[in-house]
């Protein structure tokens, strides 16, 4: 392989999620009488941080850890809908066992808290294949903005430009080319046709794609 790491996003990366945290946007949405579609929220306010996008939607709140307790209440909305049919994107342990027999380090990049990535790593039962993980309370800028995917790299001692990364959004995309990263699009939210448009170098729709040669190949 001549990428010496893998950085993979989490939400819509390694779980197919996306739409239960769609779900649990709208129910904020109601609990704090906000009239937003998610349309509107998706277009307008829903990149960055997660404080970013409180800040955005609460604009008249300007103490952070008001607008940090805000966004840890729809997280636990997300993983109370999520728990009942959390699974991974098929073939995606066999993937990373693949990788791990190769003695290659892999990391995790999300904008996801860390209770987010100890709910999906515990179900998943996936925590010991990855070297380390970096989550959105960790950096000061969001997606698009490449923080996040350089403090991983350099969590695991590699290089950016030696990284190959895994993303399914826009702004993640834009982050990992952004940080010198080649990138691997998966299909949870795009076509395979836009993913590549966005700048990816391989497009999957499951991780069992990859199986079907021999991961040397990347």
């Amino acid at each position: 392989m001549r990428y010496k790491a893998l950085i993979f996003d989490m939400d819509g990366t390694l779980v197919d999620n996306m739409e239960y945290h769609k779900q649990s946007w709208i129910e904020l949405f109601k609990h704090h009488q906000l009239d937003l579609d998610y349309e509107t929220f998706d277009k307008q306010y829903h990149r960055g941080s997660l404080v970013e996008i409180m800040a955005r939607l609460f604009p008249h709140i300007s103490d952070r850890e008001t607008l940090r307790e805000i966004g840890s209440y729809k997280e636990v909305l997300y993983r109370e809908l999520y728990h009942p049919h959390i699974k991974p994107i098929e073939g995606l342990e066999v993937f990373l066992n693949q990788i791990q027999q190769q003695d290659i380090p892999m990391g995790v990049a999300t904008m996801g808290d860390q209770h987010n990535i100890d709910f999906t790593f515990e179900a998943l039962k996936i925590g010991s294949y990855f070297h380390s993980t970096t989550g959105g309370h960790e950096v000061e800028r969001g997606k698009p903005h490449p923080e996040i995917f350089l403090t991983a790299a350099q969590k695991i001692a590699v290089l950016p430009e030696d990284c190959l990364a895994f993303e399914d959004t826009r702004s993640g995309i834009t982050a990992a080319l952004a940080a010198g990263m080649d990138v691997v699009g998966v299909s949870t939210m795009f076509d395979k046709k836009t993913l590549l448009e966005l700048g990816c170098v391989k497009t999957i729709s499951l991780y069992s794609e990859l199986n079907l040669f021999d991961t040397k190949d990347f």
